[in-house]
This record gives structure tokens, sequence and C-alpha cells, in this order.
């Protein structure tokens, strides 16, 4: 049997930066809630099973209008999230029976594709702990309490986390474990668990800018647009493979043709 790979997609925010009157992973995008997208991405690739975490009193909609609606046939469970993301990642991480690796990721993330993730199956086989990021392009300030800049570090050193952030299953279920154990809230990604707590270093990889988390009103046109020209490429792709298609057709048929004349 080859080795078993799960994702915990995490849908229990407030998002209270919104300030919408539903939680951020269920307003629409492009006529689909903001969720939609990346159980989608997951179900399309080589993940074999998802645990979708969410309000404890949204289970049974999101099974109903999401998970059941769309088929999403590899969210074998849904599970209530916890006070924080952390909390959250920990009762993911508990409703898996049994995996290889794991990759955990914000439901807030619409732009992930099967082909980022099968990008992060490949690295994080090879370096046990691994996380997609991009390299910053803006200059980083360090403040004070006052919002005074006091350092400004390299920008070279500096890269924006992302997610999916994917690790040896073992590796990161007991690095929170003792995370939990420890009672400390106060990291902020799962990467920094794995740093802390499992004594592993974690790689980074280039995923893409466009895989942005959707917290305001201004990430939802951004994410909608996003969405639209990414279904526009794909009905451009479709529409070239189906002209060579036609061309390799013809060519063949002509090809045959000359043949019988022969």
């Amino acid at each position: 049997m080859g080795e078993k790979i799960a994702a915990i997609v995490l849908a229990a925010g407030e998002g209270k930066r919104m300030g919408s009157g539903i939680p951020k992973q269920y307003m629409l995008i492009k006529s689909r809630p903001l969720v939609y997208y990346a159980l989608k991405a997951f179900e399309e690739s080589a993940v074999d099973e998802v645990i979708l975490v969410t309000g404890e009193d949204e289970i049974d909609y999101c099974k109903e209008y999401i998970v059941d609606r769309y088929h999403f046939n590899k969210v074998k469970k849904i599970v209530p999230g916890g006070w924080e993301r952390y909390a959250s990642v920990y009762f993911g991480l508990e409703a898996i029976e049994d995996a290889d690796y794991v990759l955990i990721h914000d439901g807030a993330r619409p732009m992930i594709s099967a082909e980022l993730i099968q990008k992060c199956i490949y690295y994080v086989k090879k370096y046990r702990a691994c996380v997609v990021g991009m390299p910053s392009k803006d200059t980083i300030k360090v403040v004070d309490e006052e919002n005074y800049a006091i350092r400004t570090p390299e920008r070279k050193t500096l890269w924006q986390v992302q997610t999916p952030q994917c690790f040896e299953f073992d590796l990161v279920k007991k690095a929170y474990e003792k995370m939990m154990e420890n009672d400390d809230g106060k990291v902020t990604d799962d990467a920094m668990v794995v740093e802390t707590y499992g004594n592993v270093p974690v790689k980074l990889f280039e995923g893409g800018y466009d895989n942005i988390k959707v917290t305001t009103p201004e990430d939802v046109r951004l994410a909608t647009n996003l969405v639209r020209v990414r279904k526009v490429f794909h009905k451009l792709h479709v529409l070239h493979d189906k002209l060579i298609y036609l061309q390799m057709k013809a060519y063949k048929k002509r090809f045959r043709e000359k043949k019988q004349k022969k």
C-alpha cells in the first residue's frame, strides 16, 4: 500500500475583520461558499482524506450544504474547532486515525490548486516539514509599542508564510501534544509548533502571490477576480487542448489518405 496523505481544512473562524453577518468561510465567491474552493482542490488531488474543522453549531450546515451538495467524498469527518486556530488544528489532528503525512490548510485561501497540493506532497516526503510561502516583496519594519521603526530586517531573508503547511503526521501530532501540555498559546502557525516542539527545521517553498487569505472585504473582491481569471484560463486551456486534438485528428486522417493512395 502507498503512503496515506490526509488534509485538515480549517473553517472555524468568526471573521471579525470582515464585518459581515456570516462567517467568512460561507461568504459567496462566484456563487460558491469560500471554503468550497479549498475543498474542491483537495477533492481533485492525491490526498486520501480530508478533515473539515468548523464551528460546532455549523457542522450540520457544512455537511448538508457544502460536503453533500458538492459531492466532496474525501471529506471523511467534520469536527468542531477550538478557541484559537492552534486548538482547531489540534482537534483536526486528533480526528485523523491513520496517516503518514498531513497538509494543514486555511479554508479562507481559495486559490489553492491540485498542482500546488502535489508540490506539497513532493516536498513533505523529501523534507518531513515544509510550508508554502513567497519571498516578501515589501520592506518590513520592526516597530516598538508606539509604532516607531526600530529595525529593518534584510528583505531577502523574509518570506510571507501561507498554507498548506505540511508535515509527517507523527511529527506534527507529537509536537502539538507537547504544545498543548505546555499551554502555549503564543504560536502563530503550525511550522512554529514543529520548530519549537518537534526540533525539526521547516523547509519553505514557493506557492504563489495569488494564494491569498480572505480576511477583509477588499480580499473578497480580489478573490472574486482571481477565481474569475482562473476560470477563463481553464476554458482557454480546454479550448487549446481541443484544438490540438482536432489538428492531430486531421493530420492522422491526411496521413492515412496519403498512405492509401500509394
